[in-house]
């Protein structure tokens, strides 16, 4: 069994190995599109490392002690189980794959200790009914083997969040047939970033794609903690019909000192002005298009923009998912025997 694998060796029937996050990763590098090189830890590598540690008892005994509704059981179970991966070493054979694979990624980058996203990819995770975001953790900018295997550790640990632990008894996944898979991905030097959501997530309009985006990192838009710029292009005409942008006081940014991802104040001349220019909105509108059409359902994207490279190279997708909000509502409105919705759908991939 694979403890790591490249993100071009995995697709969508790779979801049991490596997760949700990363399926789509591989499936979106195989049908061509400009995704940032990096590979897969396995939910093999997790196994082994609860297996072989001996903590795999231990923690689904504290989960067997969880009442649904009381926040105080869920948190000390939580703690209980982060603090059995903490004390557990990753075995050796599992530590090296992890190893060995970064620095492959360092020599196909060429650079040393080459900055990298370290994500969780539950196998639960980015499914059409259930999105699972901001359950589980994400490490940014980091460097070096060791930081690496230390941060995918957490990943691991990260499934037994508060927030994780409430989340799969709320939606009825079992937590002993989740698993945790980590994805190791080359950061974007990003000079904006944002979401994309191939519908119009305000009000459901399938015939339109949303960009939402800001200066720097993408966090600042995907945590909420910024108004971002936001552009509504035309599915079928690919053109863009309304933009607005706003006042962007911060942005998300690496911290030289703390060597992490802040908030920081957006420079005077940058706040303003808009952070993508027409020609990276249409080409983010055709990405998203594409997406889409492959597979067959309105995505929720994460992408962006490298400030080392030239248009259109600098277009990276860092991300996609199943938009899991409008997709699952019920379609009300019925016009000669069909919803409003479906005849919207109907019009829209007619015209491609």
């Amino acid at each position: 069994m694979s403890y790591a694998l490249r993100f071009e060796e995995i697709d969508k029937s790779s979801l049991p190995l490596v997760g949700g996050k990363n399926a789509s990763l591989g499936e979106l590098i195989k049908a061509g599109f400009r995704v940032p090189p990096g590979f897969a830890v396995t939910t093999a590598s997790y196994i082994k490392f609860i297996t072989a540690t001996g903590i795999k008892e231990s923690i689904y005994e504290a989960l067997s002690a969880v009442k649904p509704d009381d926040d105080a059981s869920i948190n000390e179970a939580s703690a209980r189980i982060r603090s059995l991966f903490e004390k557990a070493q990753i075995p050796k054979d599992v530590e090296q794959e992890i190893r060995k694979n970064y620095l492959a990624l360092c020599e196909v980058c060429g650079r040393e200790n080459v900055p990298v996203a370290v994500r969780s990819s539950a196998t639960a995770e980015d499914v059409p009914t259930a999105s699972f975001a901001g359950q589980q953790e994400t490490y940014l900018w980091v460097r070096g083997a060791d930081e690496v295997t230390g941060k995918v550790k957490k990943c691991w640990s990260s499934l037994f969040t508060p927030r994780a632990i409430s989340y799969r008894i709320r939606m009825g996944f079992p937590h002993e047939k989740v698993f945790m898979s980590v994805g190791v991905q080359k950061m974007v030097n990003a000079k904006s970033a944002g979401v994309m959501f191939t519908l119009d997530p305000t009000t459901g309009d399938p015939s339109r794609i949303v960009i939402e985006a800001n200066w720097g990192l993408g966090e600042a838009v995907v945590s909420g903690s910024v108004n971002p710029d936001r552009f509504s292009v035309d599915k079928v005409l690919l053109e863009i019909s309304e933009k607005k942008i706003s006042v962007k006081e911060v942005m998300s940014a690496l911290d030289p000192v703390k060597k992490e991802v802040v908030l920081v104040s957006t420079p005077p001349e940058k706040r303003n002005s808009p952070c993508l220019n027409d020609e990276e909105v249409i080409e983010l509108a055709k990405n998203g298009k594409r997406i889409e059409g492959h597979y067959g359902c309105p995505q929720d994207i994460e992408w962006a923009i490298d400030l080392d490279l030239f248009f259109p190279d600098n277009v990276f997708i860092v991300q996609s998912r199943p938009e899991t909000v409008w997709s699952q509502r019920k379609r009300e409105v019925i016009f000669r025997g069909k919803s409003v919705n479906d005849l919207i759908w109907e019009s829209v991939f007619k015209k491609r």
